[in-house]
């Protein structure tokens, strides 16, 4: 009897060890990664409220042009792609490559060496959006969708990329053997499809100066790559880690989720081509395109039922985690922007909704309702981790996503909406073309309301963030939640 209570006494004071061991290794990996995430999510911020303004304005300027018209650095023509190159690079991009860091180091369980190099490349990547985003407004622009930036500012971007890029591999070939995470696999991939992606579209276009139809074909095939390739990936590999990890529940199948991954990476890169229906282009071409967009499906489905079936038993953390109510959103929002790029790739809807605002309305599903709103959930989960203190206050959170869930829910309705009924319209041979523009007014007015919304959201997600780098949080211990308002009013 005594021996049955010694051995059982040691294997507990083994199982303690051991979970003492791996809470002080995630400390000591957290530490690591401290500056350059922190950083990256500072940057990221101080861009996403630049970006939130330039957005507000281009709205503003659609229904009333007068707006701000003293200035050629301030007309629609410059502030609408310098307002996507800085949401796009500025915020989406750095906020991205601060919460693939710390995945990445907590998955392959390999502790950060050289932090500065990454903060280096930090500093490099956002010197050139600065001067890429002030070269837009200065009217010295490319004049190709997400690649505006002059020649300057995108090496000093590709410079930045690889010393970032660089130590994502590093970490990942130390990883300790074990279990193969398909988090991880979605954020190397990220990576290395960037790497290709962001090389051969500035080589093509910048130094070969491809011109005509085959600088559309490079625009359509790197604007798609870096949404479906490069952002998606990361914002699925996030969402892969923080459902099981805050429900405490194991992914549902990781065969669902292989699948899932492999026939993302099979046919993520062909669906470029769909933004060129009804184009001078080889008829296979655009059809390849239009199946691979269908062919998506089967990693939409797979990745939506794994998420379902994971949080299944615990939809109650959708009302108290800030994270899960945040990437929950995000996941749901993957599949409606799935499955409204792919009734905008087909032919015959494309014939209504191309030069329509549907198109900047799929940008805003993808670029905000989906990756922006995980990465919100994500720096709410990662933050605390880093700053050692929890968030301050959870009226602050609820506000932040009330804001983000109405505004961009306006802005992504006004514009499908309204892009539908402008298509129609001008599809129309008898339709007055000044008749049609006038009726696009109230979804105009509607969408800068839910700009307002957005900034407002911004804000206040912008001052809890400076309260925790100042360490102005609660104490560490209980994760601030949702429900934690509620049982306050309670007492």
């Amino acid at each position: 009897m005594s021996e049955t209570l010694t051995q059982h006494q040691n294997e507990m004071s083994a199982a303690v060890s051991e979970s003492e061991i791996e809470k002080v290794e995630r400390v000591l990996i957290d530490q690591s990664v401290q500056v350059p995430v922190l950083f990256f999510y500072s940057s990221a911020i101080l861009w996403l409220l630049a970006a939130t303004v330039l957005g507000l304005v281009a709205s503003i300027k659609l229904h009333q042009p007068d707006f701000l018209d003293y200035s050629p650095w301030l007309t629609y023509g410059r502030v609408w792609p310098a307002f996507t190159s800085s949401i796009a690079y500025g915020w989406a991009c750095m906020a991205g490559m601060g919460t693939a860091v710390w995945l990445c180091a907590r998955l392959t369980r390999v502790a950060l060496r050289s932090p500065m190099v990454l903060v280096f490349g930090g500093v490099c990547w956002n010197i050139g959006v600065t001067i890429g985003v002030l070269a837009i407004l200065a009217g010295n622009t490319q004049g190709i969708e997400f690649l505006e930036f002059p020649g300057f500012a995108q090496t000093l971007l590709f410079i930045g990329f690889s010393l970032i890029g660089v130590w994502v591999m590093v970490m990942f070939s130390k990883r300790r053997p074990g279990h193969a995470f398909i988090s991880l696999s979605y954020i190397v991939a990220a990576f290395l499809w960037f790497a290709w992606l962001y090389s051969a579209a500035n080589l093509t276009v910048t130094v070969f100066h491809i011109h005509g139809v085959l600088q559309a074909v490079v625009a359509a095939w790197y604007a798609s790559g870096f949404f479906t390739l490069w952002l998606t990936s990361i914002g699925l590999g996030a969402v892969y880690y923080f459902i099981p990890k805050v429900s405490g529940k194991p992914i549902h199948s990781y065969h669902l989720a292989s699948l899932g991954f492999w026939s993302y990476a099979l046919f993520g890169g062909w669906t470029g081509m769909t933004r060129l229906v009804g184009a001078p282009l080889p008829a296979w071409l655009i059809t390849a395109s239009i199946v691979a967009s269908i062919m998506m499906l089967i990693p939409v489905a797979t990745v939506t039922l794994n998420f379902v079936l994971t949080l299944r038993g615990n939809t109650n953390l959708i009302y108290q985690s800030p994270t899960i109510r945040f990437v929950f959103f995000g996941a749901i929002s993957y599949a409606v922007a799935s499955l409204v790029g792919l009734l905008g790739s087909l032919r015959s809807v494309a014939e209504i909704t191309q030069f329509t605002q549907f198109s900047v309305g799929q940008m805003h599903l993808v670029l905000y309702a989906f990756f922006s709103m995980v990465m919100f959930g994500s720096i709410y989960y990662i933050v605390p981790r880093l700053v050692g203190c929890e968030w301050l206050s959870s009226r602050l959170i609820s506000l932040h996503f009330l804001g983000a869930v109405y505004g961009i829910g306006m802005v992504v309705f006004c514009l499908l909406i309204g892009g539908i009924f402008q298509g129609g319209g001008w599809n129309n041979p008898s339709a007055d073309a000044v008749l049609v523009t006038d009726g696009m007014l109230p979804f105009i007015r509607l969408r800068t309301f839910g700009w307002v919304l957005l900034l407002a959201s911004h804000f206040f997600f912008a001052v809890h963030f400076l309260f925790m780098l100042l360490r102005l949080g609660r104490p560490s211990g209980r994760p601030t939640l949702f429900a934690s308002t509620h049982e306050e009013a309670t007492h």
